[in-house]
């Protein structure tokens, strides 16, 4: 099963004047935009680059499009399709968990269920095991290298430390990297951006943390999990 979006089209990138909208030109007319990422996305979202845009549903909304995915412009080589939809890397994991891929295809997977002081992204009770597993889109790359985060994560580093108590509490827990993007043979924590998250993960992965990061097939209107990639802490 693919995550499809519904009438895409090609648009051209102009300005974000904040973290929520954009000013994009399609067909020659310039329109305001819902950009479906808050993060900063400077190295994608450049002014002249290709982006795709899904139509809402909503006809009374005041944005009619949402930035979906974008062509990231390299040097020397084709321009990498990247899904920056932060909604999706759930939504794709789910369908990937319910086909059987990680867990028993009788493994009951629950969505956003509160633990402790988090809310983790699936709980998944598979014969004796319980597991807690928290999902991470990434579309930051560099050189062929997926990395997360693109901008400082405290909630990120909570999360890695929550887990932690999970493991403690006699529960398996998962970190599941989603990258947005298929042109990537490896990821690794940015630890230039934020070192203490690259820090809490390898903590974790030495208390038994699993630590997982999968690219995508990625096309302008459909996304899905494809296979796993190096980890390099």
């Amino acid at each position: 099963m693919i995550m499809e979006y519904r009438k895409v089209i090609k648009a051209v990138f102009k300005r974000r004047p904040n973290r929520f909208v954009a000013y994009a030109e399609i067909n020659g007319r310039e329109e305001i935009v819902h950009v479906k990422n808050t993060g900063r996305c400077r190295e994608l979202l450049v002014e002249g680059c290709t982006i795709y845009l899904a139509e809402a549903d909503n006809p009374n909304r005041k944005t009619r499009y949402d930035l979906i995915a974008v062509e990231k412009i390299r040097q020397n080589k084709s321009p990498l399709l990247i899904n920056m939809d932060s909604q999706i890397p759930n939504t794709v994991t789910e369908e990937w968990l319910r086909k059987g891929m990680l867990f028993s295809e009788n493994a009951v997977i629950k969505r956003e269920v509160t633990y402790r002081n988090s809310r983790f992204d699936f709980y998944i009770n598979d014969g004796e095991r319980k597991i807690f597993l928290e999902v991470k889109g990434v579309t930051l790359e560099k050189e062929g290298i997926a990395m997360f985060p693109d901008a400082p994560t405290q909630r990120g580093v909570k999360h890695i430390n929550e887990l932690m108590k999970c493991i403690d509490d006699g529960y398996e827990a998962y970190i599941l990297f989603v990258l947005q993007m298929k042109e990537t043979s490896a990821f690794q924590p940015n630890d230039k951006m934020h070192p203490e998250f690259g820090e809490a993960l390898r903590r974790a992965e030495k208390a038994g943390m699993n630590i997982i990061a999968m690219n995508c097939s990625v096309s302008c209107s459909e996304i899905a999990i494809n296979k796993p990639v190096q980890i390099i802490l």
